[in-house]
């Protein structure tokens, strides 16, 4: 399974998203890393839990940002927010219901799917939070 490597390419130049979005790469690893030690359901969800929590308020802190800096692109971007609340809510519920095959999505897309969102919508932060 992929790691979420940090790099400088998921920084936006502002010290408080930045430390977010680094301390969410740690939290995927964590769960890798309890996925890939068989930890029990218990533990995954609780991680689960954690990252669903902080992305969360993170999203919300970004999105007071975009409209302090009157972000031109705060709607796709707060949209795309919500789509990736909705996604993590799906692989939670996914999990719980079915960790076997749970497991399999977690592993498959959750480090892609946040590289991409900090990669993509993230990037375009760059000039206006920074």
């Amino acid at each position: 399974m992929a790691r979420l490597e940090w790099n400088e390419g998921f920084s936006v130049g502002n010290a408080a998203i930045d430390r977010e979005h680094e301390h969410l790469s740690e939290q995927i690893n964590h769960l890798y890393y309890e996925l890939d030690h068989s930890a029990d359901s218990a533990t995954i969800e609780a991680i689960l839990g954690d990252i669903q929590a902080d992305l969360s308020a993170h999203f919300a802190l970004e999105e007071l940002l975009m409209q302090e800096a009157d972000f031109s692109e705060f709607e796709a971007h707060k949209e795309d927010h919500q789509h990736l609340l909705d996604q993590i809510h799906d692989m939670v519920f996914s999990f719980h219901e079915d960790p076997d095959n749970g497991r399999e999505l977690l592993i498959n897309k959750l480090s892609d799917w946040f590289s991409h969102h900090f990669t993509t919508f993230d990037a375009r932060l760059h000039h206006q939070l920074g």
